[in-house]
């Protein structure tokens, strides 16, 4: 099981959007708990981050392999996560 943890950015992005899309992305989030969340994530070509994707929400994460932590460092929409 992997551990997720939550930059300080990622928590206050949260804490601004409506109930309904927070709880949606937090269950979002929860997913990449499972034995093998890389069935969700996509590595993010030129940078050691792998991407999330949540409909029109983008999470990068980093990887922590040997103690099996995701580190969500960046949480936004589509159009803005990649500028």
């Amino acid at each position: 099981m992997w551990k997720i943890l939550l930059s300080p950015d990622v928590i206050n992005f949260l804490k601004k959007q409506d109930k309904h899309i927070e709880k949606r992305l937090r269950n979002g989030l929860e997913k990449l708990k499972v034995d093998n969340p890389f069935h969700y994530l996509e590595h993010f070509e030129g940078n050691d981050f792998y991407k999330y994707r949540m409909g029109d929400y983008r999470a990068l994460v980093d990887v922590d392999f040997q103690n099996k932590i995701l580190r969500v460092r960046i949480l936004d929409k589509r159009s803005r996560i990649y500028k």
